[in-house]
């Protein structure tokens, strides 16, 4: 039989469609659009951002044209703790453009670190095309944010403020690629050619020279001391004088983060649940803290989410935040799009199903500040602290459907002290399983 598409079978699917009702369907959808003409306002209805635990976060910051969600939310985090602690204003922010920058510099290493490793490899070997396809990005994992901070610790933004490249990276991040493969067409011609360990050392160290003044210039040398002058909320003016980065960390955050760790959901057969996974190549500090995950059920991973939410901490997760997102209104619930309704198709798919075969992976990091729960305790609504600003959602905050969360919610940070025993003993002694490069677990937020 055969697959051509004829003239016979166009004219019969142009007679199927040819109804009334497809005809009203249609004028809506041409002069609507697929998701104005498919909105379902029951769906909002049934969201109302209101919340049994909703913790006072403060303002909302805003990562603009940039992708440094996962910055955003760990600091954001960190910074709930602060403005508890020191009644700090809700104009406060720790500043995303110096771990920003630390971390374009690692990156630049770490892709080294990676294209030497695999200069035996040919060109078109899946792992090396991987590399040179991005050989660095403004995204990230909330342990590779950990392993920046191990290293350089933090600082207010005040010391440290936005630069033009840092709130509108897209101009940057071309430059620096080009920098970097131009890098690794010599790494791998000196390998190629019997180099030594030290002349590659040697070429090595000039590069990341080079990498530290482009990033200098682009976005400010990041500071080595610096003072820290704030109001609190009742205008008490507080000065600390002759802090670097580490001991800002220490005195102002204060946080033990190797106490917290990375839980995620992928139901696939091939991570069975209760257990850990590392990403081949996926990383940004040579020798850093690595990448790892604990695979878990759905409902355990929000059980864990409203554990550290009871007691009073907001929560790191990651989320794909494509489908059946209204960023206007500010809410993710499944179905607020009637799609499949509209067009009268099935498109459904199992939350393995999206991961297996490329339809979802996480997309986007932020903050879980607030839960409700229905009569017997269940979750029912989440409160979302997103970093786009307080012109999207209700003034920066987003409300999450429970059944929005099962589908799309991939990733939530806890401290230890949630897991109980049982867990922690698996993430601190069980071996990780090694995932490719390409796993959807090891997409960058």
């Amino acid at each position: 039989m055969s697959s051509e598409i004829t003239t016979q079978s166009i004219a019969q699917f142009r007679e199927a469609t040819a109804t009334s009702q497809n005809a009203v369907v249609r004028r809506a959808v041409t002069k609507n659009g697929i998701n104005n003409a498919s909105y379902n306002q029951e769906v909002v209805n049934a969201n109302v951002p209101t919340f049994a635990i909703d913790l006072d976060t403060g303002k909302v910051a805003n990562q603009k044209q940039s992708g440094r969600c996962w910055m955003f939310a760990a600091l954001n985090t960190m910074r709930h703790d602060m403005k508890d602690m020191f009644h700090l204003s809700d104009e406060f922010q720790l500043s995303q453009s110096y771990t920003f920058f630390w971390d374009k510099f690692e990156k630049a290493n770490y892709f080294y670190e990676n294209i030497l490793n695999t200069a035996n490899e040919p060109l078109d070997s899946r792992r090396v095309a991987f590399l040179l396809a991005t050989p660095q990005q403004d995204g990230g994992q909330w342990d590779m944010i950990v392993a920046i901070i191990d290293k350089y610790g933090v600082v207010p933004q005040s010391a440290y403020p936005e630069s033009q490249a840092s709130s509108a990276s897209k101009e940057f991040n071309t430059t620096f690629n080009t920098l970097l493969r131009h890098d690794a067409v010599i790494l791998r011609e000196l390998v190629a050619n019997h180099a030594g360990e030290q002349e590659i050392a040697n070429t090595r160290q000039k590069m990341l020279a080079n990498v530290y003044r482009v990033l200098s210039i682009t976005f400010g040398e990041p500071p080595v001391k610096f003072d820290f002058e704030y109001r609190d909320e009742s205008q008490n003016f507080h000065i600390e004088r002759d802090l670097t980065p580490q001991t800002y960390f220490d005195k102002f955050v204060g946080w033990d983060l190797s106490n917290y760790v990375s839980i995620i959901n992928a139901p696939t057969d091939d991570k069975p649940f209760n257990a850990t996974y590392n990403v081949d190549m996926l990383g940004n500090v040579v020798g850093g803290r690595e990448v790892k995950h604990l695979n878990v059920t759905i409902d355990k991973m929000k059980s864990l989410a409203i554990a550290q939410l009871k007691a009073g901490q907001s929560v790191w997760f990651g989320v794909d935040m494509g489908p059946q997102v209204d960023r206007d209104n500010g809410l993710m619930a499944d179905g607020v799009f009637a799609t499949d309704s509209l067009f009268d198709i099935d498109s459904t798919m199992t939350k393995a199903q999206r991961l297996d075969y490329g339809e979802s992976l996480m997309t986007h990091a932020m903050v879980l500040t607030g839960v409700d729960f229905d009569e017997n305790g269940q979750p029912t609504k989440w409160k979302v602290e997103n970093s786009w600003g307080e012109k999207a959602g209700k003034k920066g905050y987003f409300t999450m459907s429970d059944e929005w969360m099962s589908e799309y919610a991939y990733q939530v940070v806890v401290k230890k002290e949630f897991l109980g025993a049982d867990l922690v003993d698996i993430y601190d002694n069980a071996t990780p399983k090694l995932l490719a490069p390409w796993d959807p677990m090891g997409a960058l937020a």
